[in-house]
């Protein structure tokens, strides 16, 4: 391993392609950083509000390896950080992780949770829609906005959007959503005691967070 500023990075040496994606993504933080710019580019506080625990120095460097990587890029006269089309190329395996994670014991979903980090696990936790269903779903995080489309044609499709237009909109916390989504209560039940809010299709919304897996465990 190598000391940069104070901060340990793995370097490994061999040729093994699995072993330089972990030398280019591989530092803590550093696939989470990327998580957090999936959807949207984000300026450095934005980013640092999705990942409570990081310091501002260890995600300046960060950032700077991920330009320096090519995964990360500046946005022109801009503050913003923006993935680019390699860093675009993680969410596959943000989704896939999100799966393979869902196997093993341990998980807390009473820890913090990013808009983000919802999106994400959602489109990997999705169940397939039957044939000729088509879903629009509203997220309102209050900073962050989100529609999500369910097709039987394809994958779940998540953007970022400054006003969600579908039959529904679930507005709360990442937490407070995550529990609706993948937790055993009715989402009327949520509603009631205040924890989210539901304007829209009542009946479409449950039929929408009934096709997430963890729902089944």
């Amino acid at each position: 391993m190598t000391k940069i500023g104070g901060d340990t990075q793995i370097r490994y040496d061999e040729g093994c392609l699995a072993a330089h994606a972990l030398n280019v993504i591989g530092d803590r933080w550093a696939l989470l950083v990327v998580r957090e710019l999936i959807f949207v580019p984000k300026r450095f506080q934005a980013i640092r509000a999705g990942l409570p625990g990081i310091t501002a120095s260890v995600l300046t460097r960060r950032i700077a390896q991920l330009v320096e990587s090519g995964v990360v890029r500046r946005m022109p006269h801009s503050t913003s950080y923006a993935l680019t089309d390699s860093g675009r190329g993680l969410l596959p395996v943000l989704q896939a992780m999100c799966r393979w994670g869902a196997q093993h014991p341990g998980h807390d979903p009473c820890r913090f949770i990013s808009p983000t980090a919802l999106m994400i696990s959602m489109a990997a936790m999705a169940q397939p829609v039957r044939q000729g269903v088509c879903v629009d779903a509203g997220f309102d995080f209050g900073e962050e906005r989100f529609l999500f489309r369910l097709r039987s044609s394809g994958a779940p499709e998540v953007e970022a959007v400054e006003t969600p237009d579908a039959p529904f909109v679930l507005s709360g916390s990442g937490n407070a959503l995550a529990h609706a989504v993948y937790g055993p209560f009715a989402l009327t039940d949520h509603v009631s005691q205040g924890r989210i809010s539901l304007s829209g299709d009542v009946a479409a919304a449950q039929d929408f967070v009934d096709m997430f897996q963890l729902r089944r465990t």
